[in-house]
């Protein structure tokens, strides 16, 4: 029988003796690499440094300097009962972010409390981002009862204290442990100095967590991390790689990719520098081809046909709590990271702010600051696959990105369904239903010599101008012995509506038609250029969801425009004349149509 595995969290207020605790537990447990606790003796010693059991942990430098936990400390214990992977999370509170990472990968957690000193605001944010992030099995650890001479009253006191502010936020702890990390008080063994307290050791306390339903036993999913293909000595394998979350998954498999729905079958489970695997289980980092060839992308969820679906939205309402620097406001751009899949994302709306010291509500809040909590509507702008905590807790755990920094996290409630989410729902029914031949578009575009690409020109310059420039670009590229096709909006129009539609159609439903087609003609490998008047974000947004594809690059020429100020558009002077502009637009494609 296997060994089971935990993760479990220390957190709590800066300097109230998290890292003292685990050191001592590690050290007193006799769960230390042989000589290593007499090593750090020997090196205080030298230094001229009072000894703690805090450093068997902290081992950055400025860590060890200023006597406080920066990073996540990871260390492995075992006991006769399981494994535990122990996450000692930083208590200052310019480093929350760290101790929402450690506290999202924990089962269980132990909150550490200073007796002395008492509940300060940082024991009550740390507390309510632990239900925030449904840690269920909490442990409160009343520590440095030595410097209260072990006084059951005081202890008593700092417990009710604590307990009426954890009733408001849902948490019920299984214990209350008078403890005390530098003299061992309770640590493995009841102290005779604390003899009014009969409940469990730290160490029996670890091993009466109980184990939640295990990760294997979960539904399958795996975030796709991207798609190999290697072709020394003629290797043709496509090799979709990930780690997975959550369930296991087997050779024979027939699996679904979200959001697009398209499904196939697994041929082999791979493995790096080992013997191929019949199956794969929560935890592992693995890859796996499949019988039936189909596109797929980094983000993408992969899940098991007979297995509980997972949900897709572009509207959520979601817990969370902000901690960057700028306040997190309504209408700005923001990342969204869920897995590995990763999207634009704008507050439509904020329900309500809370303070989570005095849990005091704000429903009238314009925005959320730094280590505030709230809950929000948010719009993504490509919808994203998730689960409902019960389902499965990695799945519905998101950080959201300002910039380049990682500037909160919360949990998704649930979603409301929007024109998006319906359009995603028709995707998912067309690519079930959708009949695929036995050539891969990577197999086309090696035959080919080129990477498949929709060069989209758009803007709200004169459309002779726009037509000028496709054609004459397709024309370079074909002198380039590239295959390329130039195709308008106009001609999908004129060519898939009645003479009795063309007055009445409404523009959002050709522009569909429109990339419906794109989608096709992206799959055969060729180089396609697309002109369309006035695209937006939005549009674009649309276009990739059609379309399922990655290499996507869209030129705006015209007045440049405010509300278009995107990377995802390329803005050239339509000033210059169709070479010059032909010639800019081919720089920035050049390289990425190349095998």
């Amino acid at each position: 029988m296997a060994t089971e595995h935990m993760n479990i969290v220390f957190v709590g207020h800066v300097d109230h003796g998290k890292s003292t605790l685990v050191g001592r537990l590690l050290a007193e447990a006799g769960a230390l690499p042989e000589g290593k606790l007499e090593k750090l003796q020997r090196y205080c010693e030298r230094n001229a440094k009072p000894f703690e059991y805090a450093f068997l942990l902290d081992a950055l430098s400025d860590e060890q300097s200023q006597g406080i936990t920066i990073d996540i400390a990871r260390c492995f214990f075992k006991t006769d009962k399981r494994k535990y992977l122990i996450l000692d999370a930083p208590g200052h509170i310019e480093f929350l972010k760290n101790l929402v990472t450690g506290a999202a990968n924990a089962e269980a957690a132990f909150l550490v409390i200073d007796a002395h000193e008492g509940i300060q605001e940082n024991s009550r944010r740390h507390a309510y981002m632990l239900s925030l992030l449904n840690v269920k099995q909490v442990i409160i650890l009343i520590n440095k009862i030595d410097l209260i001479d072990y006084s059951e009253a005081q202890f008593n006191q700092v417990k009710h204290e604590f307990a009426d502010y954890l009733s408001q936020i849902g948490i019920e702890p299984i214990a209350y442990i008078p403890v005390s990390g530098r003299e061992g008080d309770n640590i493995t063994e009841l102290s005779n100095r604390s003899s009014w307290y009969q409940g469990n050791t730290v160490l029996a306390a670890l091993d009466n967590f109980k184990k939640q339903d295990t990760d294997e036993k979960l539904p399958f999913r795996m975030h796709l991390q991207d798609v190999y293909k290697f072709t020394n000595g003629g290797d043709n394998r496509r090799i979709f790689a990930g780690q997975v979350s959550s369930g296991t998954l087997s050779i024979g498999d027939k699996i679904v990719v979200y959001p697009s729905g398209k499904k196939s079958t697994i041929k082999t489970i791979e493995s790096f520098n080992s013997l191929p695997q019949k199956a794969v289980t929560a935890g592992y980092s693995t890859g796996f081809t499949l019988h039936e060839q189909i596109y797929a992308k980094r983000g993408d969820v992969i899940v098991i046909e007979k297995e509980t679906p997972p949900k897709t939205a572009s509207t959520i309402k979601v817990s969370l709590f902000w901690l960057g620097i700028k306040p997190l406001s309504l209408n700005k751009t923001y990342y969204l990271k869920l897995g590995t899949s990763k999207t634009k994302v704008v507050v439509e709306k904020i329900l309500n702010v809370l303070d989570t010291s005095s849990l005091a509500m704000s429903e009238t809040a314009r925005e959320i600051r730094t280590n505030q909590a709230a809950e929000c509507i948010l719009s993504l702008f490509m919808p994203i696959t998730y689960d409902d905590l019960q389902t499965n807790p990695t799945m519905g755990r998101f950080v959201i990105v300002d910039e380049y920094d990682i500037a909160g996290g919360g949990i998704i409630q649930g979603h409301i369904d929007d024109d998006k989410t319906k359009l995603q729902a028709q995707l998912y029914q067309r690519n079930t239903h959708w009949v695929t031949g036995n050539i891969s578009l990577e197999e086309r575009e090696q035959a080919l010599k080129q990477k498949s690409q929709l060069i989209l020109i758009t803007g709200d310059g004169p459309s002779e101008q726009r037509k000028m420039v496709a054609a004459q670009l397709e024309r370079q590229l074909f002198s380039q012995n590239k295959f390329a096709y130039y195709i308008g909006i106009g001609n999908v129009k004129h060519a898939l509506e009645s003479a009795n539609e063309q007055t009445n159609i409404a523009d959002d439903v050709s522009f569909k038609r429109f990339s419906e087609v794109l989608n096709i003609l992206l799959d055969t490998g060729l180089i396609i250029i697309a002109t369309v008047a006035n695209m937006t974000p939005v549009n674009l947004a649309e276009l990739e969801m059609i379309t399922s594809h990655l290499n996507v690059v869209t030129f705006w020429l015209g007045r440049p425009r405010q509300e278009i100020k995107d990377a995802s558009f390329i803005e050239i002077d339509a000033s210059a004349t169709a070479d010059i502009l032909v010639k800019r637009i081919f720089s920035h494609i050049e390289h990425s149509i190349t095998v």
